[in-house]
């Protein structure tokens, strides 16, 4: 007997799980890393040499540590021997109380949804930048080159739609190994850009403290909002438990996830570090928000163009990795309120191209209800084009309780941690320390959703 698999699962039903550390990693790695990797110049910029560097590896430190907390809880009570979690909400209701099951489900599911409005957004702005791009090679960098998001954004949702219809992550495995590989490719362009861009005018931009800024306040305003993104760039523990259930065991469970989580933050530092430092070194304090779109490079313009489209790429696998939770959630619920109906069991069968796997099954509730999810999530992207401010404020919001919070409040009940005892009073000030993060970003991502509020038009996302 296999010893990771004596637990009860608790959800009832067949589920094949084949993953391994390789395939987990390449998971963490979609989900982490992207297209904000490019914006974190700009982030640097607004902290400066001495405080971006420590942010960033600050935020490495203490997502590895709070991850490997919630790795233990992927099964109850034993970390080892006890009944499976399938998903994040799963663990909190074994580990706390009613409250916190409300409240975690609230901040995870919000925030999941929130991040695929902005991928939506993003990869439209990226496909954007490739048209401008090719307009401005053609006209001259001075041309007024105008491009409108609203298609791109459509087709980027009917494409989410073809991938949704895939059951569960196991069966994208290679949508986010192709992801990892084309979020290193544009990373390694942006890196490539920069690191010409820094030998073109012989020096290290940039200053210790970072942009002064036209105010005291707005300085203030542009550094926390800086924290809210390097906080965001960080954020997956609402993936994590799911990302857990695709692994094999043995080994168990928890000791695949730790090595994967290992391998995936330190993949992700590495590039944040690299691309923030040589970016900030290369613009200094005029650091664009990001280097790929927001044309700090015109030429080549070929390869600015393969970054961009490598970003779309990358974000087709994200958006996948962050739908999938929302998706299983909703047929869980749905499918034991109507147990019987024909409508949501009912399996059909496709065989995929290329694939030398079994044929792909599906429900027409499948079918219907996540596109009619993915029609919403692009409905809203196009309404509310300054969006990104908005997941600004909803990556604030997310990363004090899914990836601090909740993993060490289940810790302590999980370890019997009684109040006082000297690990408690470390694990709550880190908790306390985070929640201040929290709010500080949340607060510099409201100034720039009100500021973003006076520009923007609904369904004109122009750039």
């Amino acid at each position: 007997m296999e010893r990771g698999r004596t637990g009860k699962d608790v959800e009832e039903g067949e589920h094949e799980r084949k993953g391994t550390v390789w395939s987990a990693s390449a998971h963490i790695v979609a989900a982490v890393i992207g297209s904000g990797v490019l914006a974190l110049a700009w982030s640097m910029a607004q902290l400066g040499w001495v405080l971006g560097p420590l942010v960033i590896l600050g935020f490495a430190i203490i997502t590895y540590y709070t991850s490997t907390l919630l790795a233990d809880c992927y099964r109850h009570p034993d970390p080892i021997t006890g009944t499976i979690n399938r998903v994040y909400i799963d663990a909190v209701r074994a580990y706390l109380g009613p409250r916190e099951v409300f409240l975690c489900g609230c901040a995870q599911y919000i925030n999941l949804w929130g991040t695929l409005v902005g991928y939506t957004i993003t990869a439209a702005i990226s496909m954007m930048a490739v048209q401008r791009s090719n307009c401005f090679h053609r006209n001259g960098h001075e041309w007024k080159c105008e491009s409108s998001g609203n298609l791109f954004m459509m087709l980027f949702g009917v494409v989410q739609i073809v991938l949704s219809q895939f059951p569960s992550l196991e069966n994208i495995t290679w949508l986010s190994v192709v992801a990892v590989a084309t979020s290193f490719a544009y990373s390694f362009i942006g890196l490539g850009l920069s690191t010409g861009k820094l030998i073109s005018h012989g020096g290290f931009k940039g200053t210790l403290s970072g942009v002064a800024g036209s105010s005291h306040k707005i300085k203030t305003w542009n550094a926390f909002l800086s924290l809210g993104n390097v906080a965001f760039a960080y954020t997956f523990a609402d993936v994590l438990i799911e990302i857990q259930d695709t692994l094999k065991s043995p080994p168990p469970e928890r000791k695949t996830m730790k090595r994967a989580t290992f391998i995936g933050i330190g993949l992700t530092t590495i590039f944040y570090l690299s691309l923030g430092c040589t970016g900030y070194g290369a613009f200094g304090n005029n650091a664009p928000g990001n280097i790929l779109t927001g044309f700090g490079f015109f030429e080549p313009f070929w390869l600015v163009d393969i970054a961009n489209i490598c970003i779309v790429v990358h974000l087709l696998g994200a958006y996948q990795v962050y739908a999938q939770p929302i998706f299983g959630r909703f047929e869980s619920t749905i499918s034991k309120r109507w147990p019987e109906a024909k409508f949501l069991h009912q399996t059909y069968s496709v065989r995929v191209p290329f694939s030398a796997s079994s044929p792909l099954s599906f429900t027409l509730s499948k079918l219907v209800l996540r596109s009619c999810l993915i029609l919403l999530t692009t409905l809203v992207a196009m309404l509310v084009p300054f969006f990104n401010a908005v997941l600004g404020l909803l990556g604030a919001l997310g990363f004090w309780p899914l990836s601090v919070y909740f993993p060490v409040n289940m810790h302590i009940a999980q370890k019997n941690i009684k109040r006082g005892n000297p690990k408690w009073i470390l694990l709550q000030g880190l908790s306390l320390f985070c929640l201040l993060i929290s709010i500080a970003a949340s607060i510099g991502s409201m100034a720039d959703i009100i500021s973003s509020l006076k520009l923007a038009t609904p369904f004109k996302l122009n750039y």
